[in-house]
């Protein structure tokens, strides 16, 4: 992109918007395939008008872009180019008026209480690598921290005397406690896994097995892993056991405010998504219990 380099771009995202690594990555590679799109098409991005950001949509639609991948790009290209137009790189906002459908809210994707204890209950967890795989899946599933926020970790964020990690998010630190098994899985995973793994300089707290910061896509991986071995025959993510987190919790009585604050949300219109998803269950419940249901 001339006069542009994507590392301003992504300061800008950083240090004005307060975006996260997350968001920062995924608005840059939708602003590079932007740019590759318009070199191939022949026009200048730095000019580009509403009738090519829309070719650009159904292009992305032609080639099986997901809608939710599609409202993302529209809206990476609306930060772009106000970023452009405050640097005096572009007259106007060509995504600006570009609405899209709105997508119907997916339920969340989650782990009964019996499945959760199938995929937590690792065989032969005698390896240094299961040893640390017990431990990550165990604190995921007891803090309900996000993916990206396990992997932040460093080995002074966690306390196992006292039950709590120190949950670093893009803008604020949190204090989320665990449960006896997670602390557990922890102090096996630094006494007996970790001095195995990790490199001497690393400061990650879980590490991968060339012993440096395990990825967003090592734990995702992970986490398919012992599902198909514990036989759960649902497409899960690293996202399922955070759902899963959240509804258990309401199941068995946590108000909705001190969930809130353990997820990291901002609005607690976040969290109530669960405790609908909760009154559905109960319905269902009742449904094939009751006799007159």
């Amino acid at each position: 992109m001339k006069n542009l380099t994507m590392s301003q771009f992504a300061q800008y995202l950083k240090d004005t918007k307060k975006a996260s690594a997350n968001t920062v990555q995924a608005y840059c590679r939708d602003a590079k395939a932007f740019a590759s799109y318009a070199s191939d098409e022949g026009f200048d991005i730095f000019s580009a008008n509403k009738s090519q950001v829309l070719d650009y949509v159904i292009h992305m639609q032609k080639n099986g872009k997901s809608d939710a991948s599609v409202m993302r790009a529209v809206s990476s290209l609306r930060t772009l180019y106000t970023y452009l137009m405050i640097n005096s790189k572009a007259k106007s906002n060509p995504a600006a008026d570009i609405k899209l459908p709105k997508q119907e809210k997916k339920t969340p994707d989650f782990l009964t209480c019996e499945e959760i204890n199938a995929l937590l209950n690792i065989e032969d967890a005698n390896s240094a690598r299961a040893i640390r795989d017990k431990a990550m899946l165990e604190v995921m599933y007891a803090s309900g921290i996000r993916a990206s926020e396990l992997i932040a970790l460093r080995t002074n964020d966690v306390d196992t005397e006292l039950g709590y990690l120190r949950c670093r998010a893009s803008s604020s630190v949190r204090i989320v406690p665990l449960g006896k098994s997670a602390v557990s899985a922890l102090v096996a995973y630094l006494k007996h896994a970790r001095p195995c793994l990790a490199l001497e300089s690393e400061s990650a707290l879980f590490v991968n097995c060339s012993g440096s910061a395990m990825s967003r896509q090592g734990f995702w991986k992970i986490v398919k892993e012992y599902a198909t071995k514990a036989g759960i025959a649902k497409d899960i993510t690293p996202r399922t056991l955070r759902n899963s987190f959240a509804l258990h919790m309401l199941e068995n009585g946590a108000d909705l405010a001190s969930i809130q604050e353990m997820l990291g949300h901002k609005d607690i219109s976040s969290t109530q998504m669960y405790a609908l998803l909760a009154r559905n269950q109960i319905r269902e419940v009742y449904n094939k219990a009751h006799p007159r249901a």
